[in-house]
């Protein structure tokens, strides 16, 4: 492994240069295999999971990263509880069916995060009640994550508006970077 001195530009504000190491592999032919800029300092980052296959494509993307930089992961399902008028006795089944979504949630989350046990970053999880996009930038900032990786859309049909918005929304509200995925992009991973 070799280290690489690269010069930034000057930021307008300061006088002296900053300086970045930037870790670079060399094969026996002298290309690079590998450059990992020293000023990106990701520790930990938040990906927000509906099971559809839009987020656990994010979440392989999240993985990439997580390898590059050498920090762990947080996969988070926020579970919605449904609107209720107090007093009326769907009320019972709906915090029943409250308890059964966040169970099955936490099932799906911790299989999620053992399908990347052979990764060598950490993937933890957690679930959440409320509304994703107000619990996703409040999760961000309850631990601390350094990016939120976030898909465009999960569900088809109505759900596809619901999921977008969720993005949209993260992505004004959060309290740092967020790395949308698409659904049609360049093959990253």
């Amino acid at each position: 492994m070799h280290i690489i001195r690269q010069a930034l530009p000057s930021r307008p504000s300061t006088e002296h240069r900053e300086y970045t190491q930037m870790k670079a592999q060399f094969t026996e032919s002298g290309s690079v295999t590998e450059v990992v800029p020293q000023i990106l300092n990701l520790q930990k980052i938040l990906v927000p999971i509906d099971f559809s296959a839009m987020s656990k494509h994010a979440f392989q993307y999240a993985l990439r990263f997580a390898e590059q930089f050498r920090c762990e992961i947080v996969l988070l399902h926020v579970v919605e509880p449904e609107t209720v008028i107090a007093g009326t006795p769907v009320a019972v089944d709906v915090f029943a069916q409250l308890e059964d979504d966040i169970t099955a949630a936490k099932a799906e989350l911790a299989a999620l995060a053992a399908s990347s046990r052979d990764r060598p970053n950490s993937v933890a999880s957690s679930v959440r009640t409320g509304h994703a996009p107000n619990e996703i930038a409040k999760a961000a900032r309850d631990l601390d994550v350094d990016l939120i990786m976030i898909a465009t859309h999960g569900y088809t049909s109505w759900r596809h508006l619901c999921i977008s918005s969720t993005a949209e929304r993260v992505v004004r509200t959060a309290p740092c970077p967020v790395l949308v995925v698409r659904e049609k992009e360049h093959e990253f991973i």
